[in-house]
């Protein structure tokens, strides 16, 4: 009897699947042929023609959601009914939430809603009917299927569920799930914010960051996202400029409805977005920037940060200059953006002088303007300094250094520049290989993660997924720098188990100790410790243009 259900309920989902066929036929443009072969082929095929759809009208704000979400539980029951096993079954279904996740980015806030939603009601249409439990009969639908309730793969259960609900395909929840009074958190998906520069002078910072914890978020997704739910990265532009970015952060907790915020980019713009942060309870996570204004003592509960501080920073290359390369303090300038930025790691530079023992009220700023490459000010003072400057510890943006270096490199062909990480290593490679060798060689970057060129575990895996992911993306330090801030939450989230709130995701965060990403060092965090890591990492320039290792001690 088992077999002859077995063979009724896999008729019903070829006889679904054909349905599916024709339905697609009738949206398709003219000459999209659909696979042909054998029915999982076919099956296989038809997710990548319906998960483009459905992830167009996720997009769209204006179509109802239970609306979709029928459509793609119709859909799964076809795969589980195709499927010859677990395994296969599994892999089709991933296979399909990737399309419907990539489609739903990547039509967010450019999507046509009209074409989605008619395109979603041509799929109801030929798909309407009876749905695959009264196909098969009431004894088949019985025999405890499979739940299918959901866009996404649903959360594992747990031992005591608090609140349970009893789900068969086709059938929309009732009554909400456990989570679903959480800020940025459904039974499907956790939402995080962005706030960064994707326009303007500064705007590369920005994209690198999205980038790497875009990887490590498909990375996680592709495997179930985190207990069940789906991690999804939402992007607002301040432009570098503080005076947008209130209404960014705004933007992202009121409208978009974030559960946090991860990697947002800058000092001057964090000095806005972390009061806000703090007034909503929010949390603030792996911001790229190493100020002090991010690492209070003790630490502001619901800010922590993945890399070392620009005080650390700085404390290691005026130690590397004055130790190693044997230079005298008066011998060293801070070239600094006029802002919270430049005031962050001109700080850092008088705290490693003052630890040696020599007077920081000497120290010469050449200051520029945020936004900027406008140097000229700030050359002019260096060519006013007696006794000669020798070497420049630069805290800027990439353009900026670019042109300092550019306009000062000839004047003193054996000054030593460096910068501290925030510059965006790449970025100033491909300004100043622009110019010429002699601009490039030698230029110092400190680091707060590995050589993107190295072979160790952390970057390895780093590269693979970016590949995967985003194929034709360089590697990149600011990239792989979102990425390893993304995989320590991705570690703490799953820690915090399916019952997710902003508290006991911190108390969790506040435990994690010895955290081994492969990096070479370990991470951490405690009740008094919300920075994961102290390393720095020494890179320069060489004849090529390329970053090699620098032993600063």
């Amino acid at each position: 009897m088992s077999d002859h259900r077995a063979a009724m309920r896999k008729r019903a989902g070829l006889r679904l699947a054909a349905r599916w066929m024709i339905a697609l036929s009738a949206i398709l443009p003219a000459g999209s042929a659909l696979a042909a072969g054998d029915n999982v082929s076919v099956v296989r095929d038809l997710a990548g023609r319906v998960g483009p759809i459905l992830g167009s009208a996720l997009a769209c704000q204006d179509i109802p959601q239970a609306r979709i979400q029928v459509v793609a539980d119709k859909f799964r029951a076809v795969i589980r009914d195709v499927a010859t096993g677990d395994a296969e079954r599994e892999d089709i279904s991933q296979t399909f939430n990737r399309y419907v996740f990539a489609a739903r980015d990547a039509a967010a806030n450019r999507t046509d809603c009209k074409l989605a939603d008619r395109q979603l009601a041509d799929l109801e249409r030929s798909v309407a009917g009876p749905s695959l439990v009264s196909v098969i009969g009431p004894a088949a639908a019985n025999a405890a299927p499979a739940p299918v309730a959901s866009i996404l793969p649903p959360a594992p259960p747990t031992s005591a569920p608090a609140t349970t609900i009893a789900v068969t395909p086709n059938v929309m929840p009732a009554v909400p799930l456990t989570n679903s009074n959480v800020h940025g958190v459904t039974d499907n998906e956790i939402r995080f914010g962005i706030v960064a520069p994707f326009s303007g002078s500064s705007r590369e910072l920005g994209r690198q960051m999205k980038l790497g914890i875009d990887t490590a978020f498909n990375r996680a997704n592709e495997t179930g996202g985190v207990n069940g739910r789906m991690l999804r990265l939402i992007a607002a532009d301040d432009g570098y400029e503080p005076a947008r970015t209130l209404d960014a952060m705004k933007q992202l907790y009121e409208k978009d409805q974030v559960f946090g915020y991860v990697g947002n980019v800058g000092t001057p713009t964090a000095a806005v977005a972390i009061p806000y942060a703090l007034e909503h309870r929010t949390l603030f996570f792996g911001a790229f920037t190493g100020a002090g204004l991010l690492r209070n003592d003790p630490p502001d509960r619901y800010v922590f940060n993945y890399r070392a501080s620009y005080a650390e920073e700085t404390s290691a290359v005026v130690n590397y200059l004055i130790k190693i390369r044997r230079l005298q303090p008066r011998q060293i300038a801070v070239f600094a953006q006029s802002d919270a930025y430049g005031d962050a790691g001109f700080a850092g530079v008088a705290k490693a002088f003052r630890a040696l023992g020599v007077n920081d009220g000497s120290i010469v700023r050449l200051n520029y303007k945020r936004n900027t490459v406008d140097v000229d000010e700030a050359v002019g003072q260096l060519r006013a300094q007696k006794p000669q400057i020798r070497a420049v510890v630069m805290v800027a943006t990439y353009r900026a250094a670019a042109k300092f270096i550019e306009k000062t490199r000839d004047s003193y062909p054996g000054m030593i520049y460096t910068n501290v990480s925030f510059v965006g290593s790449t970025e100033l490679a491909e300004e100043l290989n622009l110019l010429g060798p002699r601009f490039a060689n030698g230029v110092i970057v400190t680091q707060v993660v590995p050589a993107v060129g190295g072979y160790s575990t952390a970057v390895l895996e780093y590269k693979n997924a970016l590949a995967k992911y985003f194929p034709g993306e360089a590697p990149d330090y600011v990239s792989l720098e979102g990425y390893i801030a993304a995989k320590v939450l991705i570690q703490g989230l799953r820690q915090s188990g399916a019952q997710l709130d902003t508290e006991h995701l911190i108390d969790n965060l506040e435990a994690m100790r010895n955290i081994d990403l492969g990096l070479g060092t370990t991470l951490g965090f405690g009740r008094a410790e919300h920075q994961a890591s102290h390393k720095i990492w020494g890179t320069a320039l060489d004849d090529a243009g390329k970053f090699t290792a620098l032993d600063l001690d």
